[in-house]
């Protein structure tokens, strides 16, 4: 994940920082947990693969033919928050699927409270109701992340398999602002709505989110099958970061913060802006890119956990090469530990030998070499250069 607001505006963050940086980790404000030196991890859980919708880039495949007989139990999940909370996890964001189908969702995010662990929620919001919204906000919840992916109905409609999505997914933003829950906007960016960027940018302040994250396509579930047609180019890439850059740079911090998912060398993009512009913030902004240890997060700051409770380093490192284990056959917090698991050794090696331009970039302390998924789906090799990477391929 890159901060892009944070790092602009460096300066407060860093003295943010430092205010918290020997502090319990649960005490630590969400838009510093990326930065602070400590490595409990925020843990994406993909409650269930049940959704309403069925996504063209859906990393893990949901849809409504998706059965819940192999999710974890409500008694397993609330076992395992026990043992999120005694392993120090300091977020829980639910995820799906369409977590809200998951009819013990409130009972999960009361437990997570009860036991200190903040909780967030990644939704389509077409099922957010006045009274969902409502019990999202008395659950403890503080953050819901909603997808849409153009400003456009038809497109968004068109992108999520479903029509009326968009209308819907607005309605839920709304009652959820009504309802006094801090809400923000997500969106793929892909071939199919390049053009809908701006556009959403200005919706986002216009439904008053308090978040615009940028994710972009990584070639695991539909999005692998529909990737080569999905996926963005170098100048497409560019145009689009400078356009969040800007955005980022003119907009209030305290009104709208800017964030890019998938693709650690964005990172690299921020530092080149602020530095072309001499910006006062470039030394800082560098200072907050390198105490990330090197760009991904997967496997050190990030966890992921299924419905069926097997663990990866991220919630798009679905593949069989990839599995940690399952907190079934042993908890978490033992799983999360283990220092020669072969997954996390290769995921926290921030000196991984990396094949290509991304071993000799000069700008591998900030990235750390990009993707190791995307270049493991490109290649079959997880230590190959990421493809993605506009940068390498100067």
């Amino acid at each position: 994940m890159n901060r892009l607001t944070q790092c602009i505006h460096g300066r407060g963050t860093i003295s943010g920082v430092m205010r918290h940086q020997n502090r319990p980790l649960t005490e630590v404000p969400g838009k510093y947990l990326a930065f602070v030196q400590n490595y409990r991890p925020v843990v994406f859980w993909n409650l269930t693969d049940r959704c309403n919708l069925a996504c063209a880039h859906c990393y893990s495949r949901s849809g409504p033919d998706c059965r819940k007989e192999a999710e974890l139990s409500t008694a397993e999940a609330l076992a395992l928050i026990d043992d999120l909370a005694a392993a120090g996890v300091p977020l829980i964001l639910f995820t799906g699927g369409e977590p809200l189908l998951r009819e013990d969702l409130l009972d999960l995010a009361w437990a997570a409270a009860d036991r200190g662990i903040r909780t967030a929620l990644s939704t389509n919001g077409t099922l957010i109701t006045a009274d969902a919204a409502r019990m999202i906000r008395e659950c403890g919840i503080g953050y819901a992340g909603i997808s849409l992916d153009a400003a456009s109905p038809a497109i968004h409609d068109a992108f999520r398999n479903s029509r009326g999505a968009f209308d819907r997914a607005l309605a839920g933003f709304a009652l959820c602002r009504e309802a006094g829950v801090r809400t923000g906007l997500r969106v793929t960016l892909t071939t199919e709505n390049l053009g809908e960027l701006a556009p959403l940018i200005d919706l986002a302040a216009d439904l008053g989110a308090s978040r615009f994250c940028l994710y972009w396509l990584v070639p695991t579930g539909r999005g692998g099958e529909a990737y080569e047609r999905l996926q963005v180019g170098p100048e497409e890439v560019d145009d689009a970061l400078t356009l969040l850059y800007h955005k980022a740079k003119t907009t209030d911090p305290g009104s709208m913060e800017f964030l890019t998912v998938d693709a650690p060398q964005d990172g690299v993009h921020l530092l080149r802006s602020l530095e072309r512009d001499g910006s006062p913030d470039a030394a800082d902004a560098r200072t907050l890119l390198q105490s990330t240890n090197g760009g991904c997060s997967a496997g050190l700051r990030v966890a992921n956990i299924d419905p069926q409770g097997n663990v990866y380093p991220c919630q798009f490192a679905r593949f069989p090469e990839f599995l940690v284990g399952n907190i079934r056959e042993k908890p978490f917090s033992r799983l999360w530990q283990e220092t020669d698991n072969p997954v996390l050794s290769l995921f926290r090696a921030r000196d991984l030998p990396i094949s290509g331009p991304c071993g000799t970039c000069t700008y591998r302390t900030l990235c750390g070499g990009g993707c190791r998924v995307r270049a493991y789906a490109a290649t079959g090799d997880p230590r190959a250069s990421d493809p993605f990477c506009s940068v390498n391929q100067e």
